[in-house]
């Protein structure tokens, strides 16, 4: 069972902040696990654009691996869909 604790990211980085679960009962800090769904980015005419979109789990330790789409599910329930724009 994994249970949401706490995700440290914030503007301007809400895409490098620490995810803490508990997997099991156990508290885990996975670090800098998550990677943005969004972007931000300049337009030709340089606009600045921002899109939101699901997180993603990019690295985990081996050990959580099998936790994998629970902890990616839990992250996307509880943490505000990046990305923030900071970036620009």
């Amino acid at each position: 069972m994994v249970e949401f604790v706490s995700y440290s990211g914030g503007w301007p980085n809400l895409c490098s902040g620490n995810l803490v679960v508990k997997i099991d009962g156990e508290e885990v800090n996975l670090g800098r696990c998550l990677r943005s769904g969004g972007d931000c980015y300049f337009s030709s005419d340089w606009e600045e654009h921002v899109t939101k979109g699901a997180w993603k789990i990019d690295e985990l330790p081996e050990a959580y691996e099998k936790h994998r789409k629970e902890i990616e599910k839990i992250a996307n329930e509880n943490v505000p869909w990046g990305c923030c724009g900071g970036c620009l």
